[in-house]
Order: structure tokens, then C-alpha cells, then sequence
């Protein structure tokens, strides 16, 4: 199975505090977050991976750490957020949907052999984790399908069915509506903003998977990396 995906690796990470890009922070096991995500990419696809990574800040590093992938460059890294390195490369992507991660999230592997089918279907996605639900994290609500109806940081965590984990895939035919809206956001909107003008606009339907089961923390604080190196 050919799959195309995208790890979003831009960002400056000033949160913790490192300094380099966020995904070359090294965990307990030698690996870093960013040969972590690698890892599980290339084993749960094996040859049929087309991996692009979306870079920024200090990008050199991550091309000689990487250097097999492809690479888009977001050359405005230090003024816009995930939206528009998205944008760079779903533009840059090929024919067929496109599963895409955040350069900090450390993943349980078997993650992706749950999502198998979603994307053999070619079915937009949103991983989600029901397990708890923090103010800091980007929250979902549902409709009443079950479908993805609100995605954002701004949800109140007492309406909100859980949190988004950051592992996401757009289908082939939705993905020109997920395009445009890429653009019309505002240059410091996350990537969820776009999402629920589809939602909100397009009629896209996003369905909720649970990983709940497995883990999967977003680095984004000291005390996450430790979090992260407890689970691997």
C-alpha cells in the first residue's frame, strides 16, 4: 500500500526550551522524536512510504538526520504555525490523501496499524484520545453521526469528548477542500482551524479514531518528555 505522509517539523519548540528543533529532542532510548516517528512510519509501510517532512527552524539538522525523506520548506517558520506548513505539503503532495503528524508527538507503533483500514478506505481522520481532556490541548465535540464537529483549543473541556492527538489523514477527495481552507486561515491558526472550516463550510465529514488504548504524548514541556519516556 502506498502511503503518503508528512511530518510537520518547522516550528521553533520554544516551549521546551531546547536548542534545536523541537523533533531532534532525544529520548530515553537513544532514538530522537523525530527517528522515532520515522521508525513506525517505514515499518507500518514499508516501501510504499512517501515521506515528507515540512522544515523551518535550523533546518540543516533535520536534513542530515533525515536524509532520506523529501522536504518542503516553510521559510516564514518563525511567523506562521502549523496551518501553513501543511499547506506547503499537501501542495507539494502527490495524487491520494495524505496522513500527517506533528514533529512532537511520540507514538505508540501499533497506533498505525489501527489506522490501516481508515486509510485503506480513504477516510478522513482525526486520532483522538478520550482518556482525558486538558485546557492546553486542542479538544473535539461530535455531531450527531459521530463525526468530528468542532476541533480546536477553545472547546470547554466539560463539552469536549476528549482531546486530538495530533496523527491525522485527509482523504483524496477531500483534500482540495482542505487546501483551500489551509489558505484562508490566518497565518498563526493551527491546522485545526482549516479542519473545521471544512467541517463548517464543505460539509467534510472527519470521523474520531480512539487510540486511547495505546499512548501517545505531545511534547510540548519537560514534563511531557518525561511522560514520553515512561511509555516507550
Amino acid at each position: 500500500m502506498k502511503v503518503q505522509a508528512v511530518i510537520l517539523a518547522a516550528g521553533m519548540g520554544t516551549r521546551l526550551a531546547r536548542p534545536h528543533p523541537k523533533p531532534m529532542t532525544e529520548l530515553s532510548d537513544g532514538r530522537t522524536i523525530m527517528h522515532q516517528q520515522v521508525q513506525n512510519l517505514q515499518n507500518a509501510f514499508g516501501k510504499g512510504l512517501r515521506l515528507t517532512i515540512a522544515v523551518g527552524f535550523k533546518l540543516e539538522m533535520i536534513l542530515e538526520h533525515v536524509p532520506n525523506a523529501s522536504f518542503v520548506y516553510n521559510e516564514n517558520f518563525d511567523q506562521t504555525n502549523t496551518s501553513k506548513s501543511l499547506l506547503k505539503a499537501i501542495r507539494n503532495s502527490a495524487k491520494g490523501g495524505v496522513l500527517w503528524m506533528n514533529g512532537d508527538v511520540v507514538f505508540d507503533p501499533d497506533i498505525l496499524q489501527m489506522l490501516m483500514p481508515y486509510i485503506k478506505r480513504d477516510e478522513s481522520f482525526i486520532t483522538v484520545d478520550v482518556s482525558s481532556v486538558s485546557d492546553e490541548e486542542v479538544k473535539y465535540t461530535t455531531d450527531a453521526d459521530g463525526n468530528i464537529l468542532e476541533l480546536s483549543k477553545a472547546v470547554p473541556a466539560d463539552v469536549a469528548r476528549g482531546e486530538a492527538v495530533g496523527i491525522n489523514y485527509v482523504s483524496s477527495k477531500d483534500k482540495k477542500k482542505l487546501l483551500k481552507r489551509l489558505i484562508e486561515v490566518d497565518d498563526q491558526d493551527y491546522f485545526e482551524g482549516a479542519i473545521e472550516l471544512t467541517i463548517k463550510q464543505d460539509d467534510v465529514k472527519w470521523t474520531p479514531v480512539d487510540i486511547s488504548e495505546f499512548y501517545a504524548v505531545e511534547v510540548d514541556f519537560p514534563d511531557d518528555l518525561v511522560r514520553a519516556n515512561a511509555s516507550i
